[in-house]
């Protein structure tokens, strides 16, 4: 059964009883897990170990979790699953924009949080698998991929993506002139079944326009085709 048992978690939250259940949890799956009950302590701790993937509460208190969130994105590019009590779209939408790479509502199903789990550390631990489709790089217009050393440039200039931004990224270039629908999208990156995943991959793609395009409002290489999904221009697109 695939656990990926090398893989360390953090679980940071303020409840100690959510935390110490997580952790029994994921344990049991063969992962390493550390504890932190605020945004202060899940930085610290992130700083010392080396750790594969967070999870990750939003009302916390001394700094909340999507505080924390942005600064680790100025540094970590490591999947972060965050966990909130609150369901609705802009919610999610918001945890999504400020860096996460999932989102699950609590109550959780154990099953699913587990699977979660799995998929994203599937995802971030890929990128530097040796089972790589291919080690040329692609090329397409000003964008490179370097897809042995997983690293996009932009016009000569490396550009950090998470985990989830490359995977999106190389999927399209590597199928450049082709349309995924956010469906697809969602099922190939994430591996799982997609149901009202829309806001979900919208959101990941205009991480990806923020940082690829000189003006995203007008993009030159990541389009959209209105009702029916997204592609990389096979050229680039317009100068």
């Amino acid at each position: 059964m695939e656990t990926f048992e090398n893989s360390s978690i953090l679980v940071v939250d303020d409840d100690h009883y959510i935390v110490n259940a997580i952790a029994k949890l994921l344990e049991k799956e063969g992962y390493k897990i550390f504890k932190a009950y605020n945004g202060i302590e899940a930085i610290d701790t992130l700083m010392s170990n080396n750790i594969q993937l967070i999870l990750i509460d939003v009302m916390m208190p001394k700094l909340d979790g999507l505080s924390a969130m942005m600064k680790i994105r100025t540094t970590k590019n490591i999947p972060i699953i965050v966990l909130s009590a609150k369901s609705e779209d802009s919610d999610k939408i918001l945890g999504l924009s400020m860096g996460a790479d999932d989102y699950i509502t609590k109550p959780y199903n154990p099953m699913e949080l587990v699977a979660r789990v799995k998929s994203n550390l599937r995802r971030y631990l890929s990128l530097g698998s040796a089972d790589s489709k291919t080690s040329s790089d692609i090329q397409i217009g000003g964008l490179t991929l370097d897809t042995t050393a997983k690293q996009l440039y932009v016009d000569g200039e490396p550009v950090r993506l998470t985990a989830t931004e490359y995977k999106i990224t190389e999927m399209l270039m590597q199928n450049a002139g082709r349309v995924f629908s956010a469906e697809e999208i969602y099922s190939r990156i994430w591996n799982e079944d997609s149901y009202s995943v829309e806001n979900t991959v919208m959101v990941h793609i205009r991480h990806i326009r923020e940082k690829i395009e000189i003006n995203p409002s007008d993009p030159r290489y990541l389009k959209v085709v209105w009702g029916i999904g997204y592609k990389i221009e096979k050229t680039g697109g317009k100068l």
